[in-house]
């Protein structure tokens, strides 16, 4: 007899892709974020970190686990950013 069916059924647990790892949205976060400056830098910051975090709360993902994903998001970013200036420095 399965282990499922002696103890009942199993709340399946859902794993989340770690928003940091996804570098498509990390790049274009930081070419954006690069791109605006004052008002319009924060609030597009502001905008897209709430997006993903409500992203996420909707499709389950415990709050503070939320959180963290959104902190981790954020040094990625910030990570992306000083990448894209240390090419520009490069090039002269």
């Amino acid at each position: 007899m399965s282990s499922q069916a002696m103890n009942g059924p199993t709340t399946p647990t859902i794993a989340f892709f770690p928003l940091a790892n996804r570098r498509d949205l990390v790049r274009r976060s930081a070419i954006e974020l690069d791109r605006l400056n004052g008002y319009a830098a924060t609030e597009f910051w502001k905008a897209t970190c709430r997006g993903l975090g409500n992203e996420l709360l909707e499709l389950g993902c415990p709050e503070d686990e939320m959180r963290a994903e959104i902190m981790d998001f954020q040094a990625a970013v910030q990570v992306e950013l000083m990448w894209l200036h240390r090419e520009e420095a490069a090039q002269g």
